[in-house]
């Protein structure tokens, strides 16, 4: 008795529209190390993924074993959202053979990497850009976020709001069809 009674608060929780987990935004990030032409394909094959505006990562702190100063260029990275987000993450899941481990799913997010760019299904090889790799990290969020995230009246979001893990792994199962393991 105890049980149905259960279940029915569970599916009446998850068919409330503020506990839908949706996907905010993913980010593709090429690192290049102080190599100013690997900067410059890996600016160009994130502009051939993303087809946005690809932006400059500096370094924060100073490395001399790597020849890495303050301030200087050492990655890039694009941001995407909505539909054209969806549509590549698809994708760039397939190009990983839609398999995924435990480990790299976290409370609201997960992160995956390609190690060369044309393991993507529809991408060929472009000569100029060479063989490259890149980092995906996936943002999902639940509605109501906006309100821990504005500047004017921020407020708290209670814990029925945050994303677990568990939640993350079966957001990616039932929407990309992946297996995580």
């Amino acid at each position: 008795m105890e049980t149905t009674k259960n279940t029915q608060k569970m599916e009446k929780k998850s068919k409330n529209p503020m506990q839908t987990v949706s996907l905010e935004k993913i980010t593709l990030n090429c690192g290049a190390g102080t190599e100013a032409k690997k900067l410059e394909r890996s600016i160009k094959l994130l502009t051939m993924l993303g087809e946005g505006t690809v932006k400059t990562t500096l370094s924060k702190s100073r490395i001399p074993a790597f020849g890495i100063r303050i301030n200087q260029e050492i990655g890039c990275k694009i941001t995407l959202r909505g539909q054209k987000a969806m549509a590549l993450l698809k994708r760039l899941l397939e190009g990983v053979g839609n398999k995924l481990s435990k480990k790299q799913m976290s409370d609201g997010y997960f992160g995956f990497g390609i190690r060369e760019y044309i393991e993507i299904p529809g991408v060929t090889y472009q000569r100029e850009i060479g063989v490259l790799g890149l980092d995906i990290c996936v943002t999902l969020k639940k509605a109501g976020k906006r309100v821990a995230n504005r500047k004017i009246k921020k407020g708290r979001i209670g814990n029925g709001q945050k994303i677990t893990k568990e939640e993350t792994i079966k957001f990616v199962e039932e929407n990309f069809k992946t297996l995580i393991e």
